[in-house]
């Protein structure tokens, strides 16, 4: 079973500046984390155009709920959450679930 942390960032004060320290500080911090399996970012695009939608969403997967909290409780996790801080301008919001698969044509619910 996949645990995930999803990270979502709020509009920043300077969308440069914050790509900058995402991909040469935060990323490099993040994914020294132990126990990691996958990282993905992507900026979102709402299907409603007049929603505003986060700036930019990070998921994080382990390999279990133990294994996330493991990894923050590590120097590298310590690290990694302190510096959200230093460059999400528009804040952070964080969330995590284990993750459950559906099927493509199931009809029931999970």
């Amino acid at each position: 079973m996949v645990h995930r942390l999803v990270v979502s960032y709020g509009q920043p004060d300077d969308p440069g500046a914050f790509d900058a320290h995402y991909r040469d500080t935060h990323v490099p911090l993040a994914t020294a984390m132990p126990g990691l399996v996958r990282f993905t970012v992507g900026h979102p695009v709402p299907v409603d155009p007049s929603e505003l939608p986060p700036y930019l969403v990070a998921e994080l997967d382990f390999a279990s709920e133990e294994d996330m909290a493991q990894a923050f409780a590590s120097p590298e996790g310590a690290a990694a959450a302190a510096d959200v801080g230093t460059f999400a301008s528009g804040g952070a919001t964080m969330v995590h679930f284990e993750v459950h698969e559906v099927p493509a044509g199931t009809t029931s619910r999970p």
